[in-house]
């Protein structure tokens, strides 16, 4: 992938705002499968944390039932969050996991394989949980999930395509974002 693309997809990731993902009202809380297909897209939060489940998962050894399990266990969390279930200092936990990523990529750190899939399912019910509260109707449920699937494919492609360093450096980016929403949240 040369510079630029880079470039543009770090554009396109900045542009999209922390607070769009959690806009009352309006098409974003219409409970479609549109909004369900946007949801994920639209947050800073979720978009960068389904990215770096898939280029981290491509350099661990259960390389691929890390997302997938990652997948079942956030929709999981969205039939808590449709209960009703509440997690205290839920906007706190998705930024720390969102800070989190940034730094296993940025540090490269591979994990054994229990762990790894301990955290990232840790990660994926609070992300689950935040959308179930927000979207949860089956049709929406259905395109959060795609949508959150087709993040994590394209970051899985990412992790193959870029060399480590550029891995390192988008890491290091990932991280700073996380902390500057742990500030906001």
């Amino acid at each position: 992938m040369n510079l630029l693309r880079l470039i543009a997809l770090a554009a396109l990731a900045i542009a999209s705002t922390y607070a769009q993902a959690h806009v009352q009202g309006g098409v974003w809380h219409t409970h479609g499968l549109r909004a369900g297909l946007l949801h994920p897209l639209t947050g800073l939060d979720h978009l960068l944390a389904m990215l770096a489940v898939g280029i981290w998962s491509v350099r661990q050894s259960a390389t691929l039932r890390l997302p997938l399990g990652f997948l079942a266990v956030m929709l999981l969390g969205v039939l808590t969050g449709v209960a009703g279930l509440s997690i205290p200092a839920l906007e706190t936990g998705i930024a720390l996991t969102v800070a989190l990523l940034g730094v296993l990529l940025a540090a490269a750190l591979r994990l054994p394989p229990a762990l790894a899939a301990g955290m990232l399912a840790t990660f994926a019910i609070l992300h689950g949980n935040a959308h179930g509260h927000e979207l949860p109707q089956v049709a929406s449920t259905l395109g959060l999930m795609l949508s959150s699937a087709g993040l994590i494919v394209g970051g899985r492609v990412l992790g193959r395509k870029l060399p480590l360093v550029a891995v390192k450096w988008a890491g290091a980016a990932i991280a700073a974002t996380g902390t500057m929403l742990l500030a906001l949240a």
